[in-house]
């Protein structure tokens, strides 16, 4: 390449200043006085005049263009966004042409311009754009910065000739569906894509491409003036813009960097930019991320409208004639319409009938756009008088009651606002985040996914992923009453005190102003208020116990009461998180449900009635195994009754054939196998007692890349440890056959060793931890008969903590009895049951939370 055809390093020196001034200016003008729509504007004009001087340097053909595209095209060039150029040229370049094109590609670079760039003639682009609907897209947008005039305005004529509207309609409408689905069509996650998210920017800008390839115009007001949208509707569109371009603009400029995702790594920060405030009951972050959810839902229920509208206005087919369905309402298609559009505002009560109408008619796949509309404009007609209207009140009854479609119309509800307005309490929680490390949801999300949880117990076709579930809720009369139950479990939540309490308080004022049976109401008001009581007891509490299941029973004290519980409790962790929900948790609580039911049924349960039916049931299984009777006698000599009531059947008789030959070895004993309820692995340690015991165990685990769930520590007359532990791999592909014999060999020759316990590992932690860690507690008391402590820690998880905590318990000589570990997402709530003398010490047992809590810090 000639030197002639350089720049030279003079004039890209001040170009890249020049450029650089511009652009430190425009953050200065934008933090000074934030106007998003004036600095995308600015941005993009600074980098044209940056791109027509490079032009100009490079001697560029006359008959050559240089056009913006994508977001630099409309002008909307966002601080770190790349620059998307088409370099337009006649026809093939020749040599010399070739090396001026290749100068000032690479003159961008130097200059510090990070661009997209493309060099193509007007039949390239029409043969690309045929092909590529995001190519079409981005020309649709095409804008010309300099060069040939000519030469873009062939460009445009021929796109214009080459676009069908309806087609890329269609095509927009389903890139939207795809690109919701890789967001699992909500708007609500806790890190959202503010631009591909549903309900983010991209979801504005496909309105806008359709209305400008169909020649309606590009702007809010263009479409107002076309009669798509109304102009309240127009002016909360560009309101609801302008949120999201202003946030996307600050999540640059805190990154340094492009970036579109609203991470905890930047809530806070933007949450302080934002002025948004924080309140005894929640974050900052939280009333932002309440905003911006709020926009996100707004954007996604006029997106929808509007889609229709434009689909129906594109729409080649032959209109069919509208079905009368009664009075207020006909059949348009397969879509819901309403007869009149002022029908939501005469007859206010059409509204929730509209729903009603949706579930009744499982031919209708929707509503029509003047229907939805007309829905949107009309919820400030739900008051406190409508609320007060038995009619009303009627309706939504029927509507919890119905056969099918309660998840479907509740979630319909939820998103055109109708439902935070008939139930005000709901509408208060809708986009609320929770930062407590196992919801992945809002608050509003949460409740609707127990809901869909619920009534999945009532398909046939979802019976085998819970078949104790569905059978029961075969069985439940008056299902509704779980799902009024549902809507109300969370809903006071952010408000301060217990929202158990006060969420039944609010359920209590629903049912005594819908009729509610007093029953019923009893029933509603008994499960918000102890929603969380027996997952509680089921993974805190020791439930071969008999007096934590006598404890239970009387909290439930009937069987109604029961079942409801389990489903709801069922329903409730599985919609937390998709983490938090695994085959052990739901072992605890069917074993739980179980013996508690069998309380309340008429069942005695007494201590030595229940060791003596699990042994019977353990021979039984050793005769399986030809063993007689006799073979387990001096094994079974060394175990005292705890043993036998904290260990099942199947346990003990596993245990049995391994150590019935072996009662006095002085070598570790390791068996694995598959856990017995189809996830995870179960060790048994068999071992002269000795200490720091656990606390090596549990560092082999950590460092083999397993969780431990459960752990029943026993030492034997003889003293001999007899440990058992349910361990999960961490990650989705665990391949737990092919651990069971590493596991036995390795973990043998680490209790056989006589090293010095390591420091405890502090992993790599979650960054949901590091923005919102959980304030560690540690709660040490003695249990109800006094001769063993309940150690209860809560702390965020993660890795190396449950060996850190075994060591400073070894270092105070504390041994453990039992263990229940629970980890919720990011969140661990782990008991202990544990005994030593040093514990009736009340200075020691101080200086041990103190040592502890130390650990428990991220």
């Amino acid at each position: 390449m000639t030197a002639a055809l350089l720049a030279a390093p003079a004039e890209i020196d001040s170009v890249r200043a020049t450029l650089q001034t511009g652009r430190s200016k425009l953050r200065g003008e934008f933090f000074s006085s934030p106007r998003a729509h004036r600095l995308l504007h600015a941005h993009a004009a600074l980098i044209d005049g940056t791109l027509k001087s490079l032009w100009k340097n490079a001697g560029m053909p006359r008959d050559a263009s240089l056009i913006a595209v994508g977001g630099y095209g409309r002008q909307e060039l966002f601080p770190f966004s790349d620059i998307d150029i088409l370099i337009l040229i006649e026809g093939e370049p020749l040599q010399r042409e070739r090396e001026k094109l290749e100068a000032l590609v690479g003159s961008f670079w130097d200059v510090g311009l990070e661009t997209g760039h493309s060099v193509r003639t007007i039949e390239a682009c029409l043969d690309t754009a045929s092909g590529d609907i995001t190519v079409q897209t981005s020309l649709l947008e095409a804008r010309l910065v300099c060069g040939s005039r000519t030469l873009f305005d062939r460009l445009s004529a021929a796109m214009r000739a080459h676009l069908d509207c309806e087609m890329f309609y269609e095509a927009k409408r389903l890139e939207q569906e795809h690109r919701h689905a890789k967001h699992q069509d909500t708007p609500y996650a806790l890190e959202p894509n503010l631009k591909e998210a549903p309900g983010g920017l991209r979801d504005l800008h496909t309105i806008r491409w359709i209305a400008s390839a169909c020649g309606l115009g590009k702007r809010w007001k263009d479409l107002e003036v076309n009669g798509l949208v109304t102009r309240a509707e127009a002016v909360e569109l560009g309101r609801n813009e302008e949120l999201l371009n202003e946030l996307r603009i600050r999540l640059h400029y805190l990154a340094g960097r492009r970036e579109d995702r609203i991470v905890f790594d930047y809530q806070t920060a933007l949450a302080g930019q934002m002025r948004a405030h924080a309140t005894g009951t929640r974050r900052a972050s939280e009333a932002l991320m309440q905003r911006y959810f709020r926009a996100a839902k707004a954007i996604t229920q006029l997106n929808a409208i509007l889609l229709q509208s434009l689909g129906a206005r594109l729409s080649r087919r032959e209109q069919t004639e509208p079905r009368e369905l009664n009075e207020r309402f006909q059949v348009q298609g397969e879509l819901l319409a309403a007869r009149d559009e002022s029908l939501f505002e005469t007859e206010p009560s059409a509204i929730l009938e509209s729903f009603l109408l949706m579930q009744q008619h499982g031919e209708l796949r929707g509503m029509t756009a003047s229907t939805l509309r007309a829905l949107w404009r009309a919820r400030p007609r739900i008051d406190a008088a409508y609320r007060r209207n038995p009619l009303n009140r009627l309706l939504f009854l029927q509507i919890l009651q119905q056969s099918r479609g309660i998840v479907h119309e509740f979630r319909r509800m939820n998103q055109y606002g109708i439902l935070g307005r008939y139930i005000p309490e709901f509408g208060r929680i809708v986009g609320q985040m929770q930062h407590d490390l196992f919801h992945v949801y809002t608050v509003d999300q949460h409740i609707l996914m127990v809901l869909r949880n619920l009534r999945r117990f009532t398909m046939p076709e979802f019976a085998h992923e819970f078949p104790l579930a569905s059978r029961l809720m075969s069985g439940f009369e008056h299902h509704w009453l779980l799902y009024v139950a549902a809507l109300y479990h969370d809903i006071a939540k952010g408000r301060g005190g217990d929202h158990s309490q006060l969420g039944a308080r609010d359920v209590r004022r629903f049912g005594r102003s819908h009729g509610l049976a007093a029953d019923d109401l009893d029933l509603v008001a008994f499960l918000v208020t102890h929603h969380l009581s027996m997952t509680s007891v089921a993974q805190k509490q020791d439930v071969s116990d008999p007096e934590v299941i006598k404890s239970f029973a009387a909290t439930v004290r009937t069987e109604r009461r029961l079942v409801a519980l389990y489903l709801l409790t069922v329903a409730d962790v599985r919609g937390t998180s998709p983490k938090v929900w695994n085959a052990w948790k739901a072992k605890l609580l069917e074993d739980l449900f179980r013996s508690a039911r069998y309380l309340l049924t008429g069942g005695v349960i007494k201590p030595d009635s229940a060791v003596a039916d699990t042994q019977a049931e353990a021979m039984r299984l050793l005769r399986l195994y030809a063993l007689s009777d006799t073979v387990k006698d001096r094994f079974w000599a060394q175990l005292d009754t705890a043993y036998f009531l904290r260990h099942d059947a199947q346990e003990i008789a596993w245990q049995t054939r391994n150590l019935h030959y072996r009662v006095d070895s002085d070598k570790p004993v390791v068996r694995a196998r598959l856990s017995n309820f189809g996830e995870g692995l179960q060790v048994m340690i068999y071992t002269p007692d000795r200490k720091e015991l656990f606390a090596r165990i549990c560092g082999y685990f950590e460092r083999a890349n397993f969780n431990i769930v459960e752990a029943k520590v026993h030492t034997t007359r003889h003293g001999h440890a007899l440990d058992t532990f349910l361990i999960m791999g961490k990650g989705k592909a665990a391949h737990y056959r092919d651990m069971i014999s590493l596991i036995e060999t390795e973990l043998a020759g680490e209790l056989q060793a006589d090293t010095p316990l390591g420091p405890s590992a502090r992993g790599r932690i979650s960054r949901r931890v590091r923005h919102f860690p959980v304030t560690p507690s540690v709660d040490i008391r003695p249990d109800e008969r006094g001769t063993l402590y309940l150690l209860s820690i809560v702390a965020s998880d993660r890795p190396g903590l449950l060996y850190g905590i075994a060591r400073v318990l070894s270092r105070y000589n504390v041994n453990l009895r039992t263990a229940k570990v629970n980890t919720l997402g990011d969140r661990a709530e782990d008991v202990f049951l544990v005994a030593g003398d040093s514990l009736s010490n009340q200075r020691v047992v101080l200086l041990l939370e103190q040592d502890l809590l130390e650990e428990l810090h991220v």
